[in-house]
């Protein structure tokens, strides 16, 4: 016996309520747009600046006692990674623990970095401390803005890739429903204040990467529908490719959950916050491939008269296969 997650013939009306759910969507993006305008992102870090402290010690690194030996000091956000490279010996554990930059100050002042280095010690005796760097309010900046560029770039190349291999109407829709998931998954964390640093936009690059594909097997199935079914109406062969599409999507999107739930409950809290980022983005990139992409298609119509030069619905599927 296979194990069907959906019946093998589905004949759901996607768009059959196609005003609610796009209404939605549009709610949703305003709203995640007003929380991180009057909330606010919770910056790590990588955007808020803070100091880098290296740490060398004979023993093994014991990241859970070090935060435990940090934590009655309430420094803030407080990342600790331990350090690995096949050149290091049995004897040489190295960590790096990076503290965000104090209330009024650029970075940590050197009083908390004595009673940092004094609660270390009180853990593991033997620890040295090799190195202690600075990031100001200058680099953070810079760090923003490459973030922000690197988002945007990764959508305008997936943008090109959508024109090059349909056509611009189902680029527009593709690139609206990524524009849809970052800023709903933005709103989020700024909802729930959940931590924003480099990790997370790594996290929102993958939700891309995610989300396009899934709506591209959707196009691909759409594309070959709309040759083979020239004379139906454009909705209802839009419905067809979804529900033809519809078990592949739900098990892809449910074996990825089930991976990133393990990794949000048992993988701590250095990787929760990009864990949770990306286990949000597969839900909501799922929703937007669905009920986001398609309608901004339908909107724009389709030309499927080869013959037939129609500026309002488009032009012809390219020949671009890639």
């Amino acid at each position: 016996m296979r194990l069907r997650l959906v019946p093998e013939t589905t004949n759901i009306n996607f768009f059959g309520y196609a005003p609610v759910t796009f209404g939605a969507s549009i709610v949703m993006m305003l709203a995640s747009l007003a929380v991180v305008l009057t909330m606010g992102l919770n910056f790590g870090i990588d955007f808020r600046g803070g100091t880098t402290i290296r740490t060398e010690s004979p023993q093994v690194v014991d990241v859970g006692a070090y935060r435990t030996a940090l934590t009655p000091l309430e420094l803030g956000d407080v990342s600790i990674t331990e350090v690995f490279d096949p050149a290091f010996g049995d004897d040489r554990n190295v960590a790096m623990i990076r503290i965000q930059a104090q209330e009024g100050f650029e970075a940590v002042t050197p009083e908390t970095l004595l009673l940092v280095e004094e609660a270390l010690t009180g853990h593991d005796p033997a620890i040295t401390f090799a190195s202690v760097e600075s990031v100001g309010p200058k680099v953070s900046g810079e760090l923003i803005w490459s973030a922000v560029m690197a988002v945007l770039g990764a959508t305008g190349a997936i943008l090109i890739y959508i024109w090059l291999r349909f056509e611009w109407q189902f680029a527009v829709g593709a690139v609206f429903a990524l524009v849809h998931d970052v800023v709903v998954t933005v709103g989020v964390f700024a909802l729930l204040q959940i931590r924003f640093d480099l990790a997370v936009i790594a996290a929102l690059l993958t939700i891309l990467g995610y989300s396009i594909n899934d709506t591209v097997v959707v196009f691909d199935r759409l594309r070959e529908n709309l040759i083979k079914f020239k004379t139906r109406p454009l909705i209802d062969v839009m419905n067809l490719s979804v529900n033809e599409t519809l078990s592949r999507t739900l098990m892809t999107s449910i074996t990825t959950l089930l991976a990133l739930g393990a990794l949000l409950a048992l993988g701590g809290d250095v990787i929760r916050g990009f864990t949770f980022a990306i286990f949000f983005g597969v839900i909501i990139g799922t929703y937007s491939s669905v009920f986001v992409a398609k309608n901004i298609v339908l909107y724009l119509g389709v030309n499927r008269d080869p013959k037939k030069k129609d500026s309002a619905a488009g032009t012809n599927f390219s020949d671009v296969d890639a």
